[in-house]
């Protein structure tokens, strides 16, 4: 989810730090996140294709060291429940069956063909596990956790964050207090792959628009906001700060309240951005002499909004950076957005992290402490997701799910937190594609 957000993860400034920057990878059939041709459905059983059918494409370099470890090394790894866990790990396997397509912008995911034969046994297990015991089991059969350690070789420490999806409320149609439009992807919109035109970018993009014969770069908020030529908007929000924090963090739920879908709850899901930096409208109020800068949380923002609608536009265009959107159905309620693997994301077992240390898919062990306390948050976890502020071994932005206790807990979150990457046995240390 990321991102905008560069070096300002700071809570109470804001109230998460995702924002997913890359849609998810699209397989032969072009659709970002669905399998193409002869890939492995995502919704249906798991279905593990032979190994000879795994076509490998180039490894990708992971900038950590890895160290290996032993299962008593996970700090509380027998405490973690895992009776639920699963569910989640056959479907994460379903992502790990999907072809790579070896494009170098797209974020690193891992190894298929590492990942095979545990996801072949899983598929083959004469009865699933039911009980926390048993999975378990299974994942110390199959699986060899590694440390992840620095460059330094010393064993990674970093930050921790929370993200969270928002509920807001909003309306088809402009009008009353619904005036804050969230847009879909423009049609003039261009992303351009530096790595396709020059290897030594490989995985590099822009954003920007023809103008003439030039490539320039596309428009900021304050110039979608003034041009005739508008992205189409999906929905119009009664609120600029629920907005904003819904564009911070890169999708979440609108429940429309008029017109024939009066009652309907959506889920709007990052499609792009307009490859303009982010910055943060709580440092603009405090370099303005507004509020201070311990006084800069989403509560107060909304309240100085309130207090001074003349100025609110000008807020929000001091952030040039503008999130597109795509419109999907909640088909299920308990479960996330999909983040940057193509998988929805589980609340409280998916977090972002910097791809170049980790691949999406791997199931990870987190060792870090509760928000806003010391004690121990320690729990398995998948890389599911990226982001802009994800930056370095062992930094993560941890889902909380859905709905305002999730996000009260993402927003408090600013931690401490350490890894390990658990890799099939046979596999050797962790890799990616």
């Amino acid at each position: 989810m990321k991102r905008f957000l560069s070096l300002l993860c700071l809570p109470p400034l804001l109230a998460a730090c995702s924002l997913s920057q890359v849609p998810p990878e699209s397989g032969p059939a072009g659709q970002p996140g669905q399998p193409g041709a002869g890939a492995p459905s995502l919704t249906g059983p798991l279905v593990v294709p032979p190994l000879s059918a795994l076509r490998d494409t180039p490894a990708r370099t992971l900038g950590g060291r890895f160290q290996r470890a032993n299962w008593a090394d996970l700090p509380g790894w027998s405490n973690d429940d895992l009776s639920q866990f699963w569910t989640l790990f056959v479907r994460n396997c379903k992502g790990l069956m999907r072809p790579t397509s070896g494009n170098l912008a797209a974020p690193a995911r891992a190894t298929p063909r590492a990942w095979q034969p545990v996801c072949a046994a899983a598929a083959d297990a004469a009865h699933a596990p039911t009980d926390a015991a048993a999975v378990r089991q299974f994942l110390q059969a199959h699986l060899q956790p590694w440390r992840l350690n620095g460059a330094d070789n010393r064993p990674a420490s970093n930050t921790v964050t929370g993200y969270y999806e928002p509920l807001v409320r909003g309306s088809r149609r402009q009008g009353g207090a619904y005036q804050w439009p969230l847009y879909a992807v423009p049609d003039d919109l261009l992303t351009v792959d530096l790595g396709a035109v020059y290897p030594d970018l490989a995985g590099k993009r822009v954003r920007g628009k023809l103008v003439g014969k030039r490539v320039v770069p596309y428009d900021t908020r304050a110039g979608i906001e003034s041009s005739s030529n508008r992205p189409p908007a999906i929905v119009w929000i009664d609120d600029p700060v629920d907005n904003f924090f819904l564009q911070v963090q890169g999708s979440g739920r609108v429940l429309l309240t008029d017109g024939p879908d009066a009652g309907t709850t959506i889920r709007l899901a990052y499609a792009d951005h307009n490859g303009q930096p982010y910055a943060s409208i709580g440092r603009w109020l405090v370099a303005q002499g507004e509020l201070r800068a311990d006084q800069a949380s989403m509560q107060n923002i909304r309240a100085w909004a309130q207090r001074n609608p003349q100025r609110v536009p000008e807020m929000l265009n001091a952030n040039p950076a503008v999130v597109f959107f795509r419109e999907e159905a909640v088909v299920d309620p308990e479960l996330g957005p999909k983040g940057a693997y193509g998988i929805p994301l589980a609340p409280g077992r998916s977090i972002a992290v910097d791809t170049g240390f980790v691949p999406l898919g791997a199931p990870v062990y987190l060792a870090t402490t509760w928000p806003a306390s010391e004690r121990p948050l320690q729990r398995l976890v998948f890389a599911q997701d990226t982001g802009t502020a994800i930056r370095g071994a062992a930094r993560a932005d941890f889902y909380w799910g859905f709905g305002d206790d999730a996000g009260a807990q993402a927003g408090r979150m600013k931690q401490r937190g350490q890894m390990w990457v658990l890799w099939p046995k046979q596999a050797g240390e962790p890799s990616a594609r």
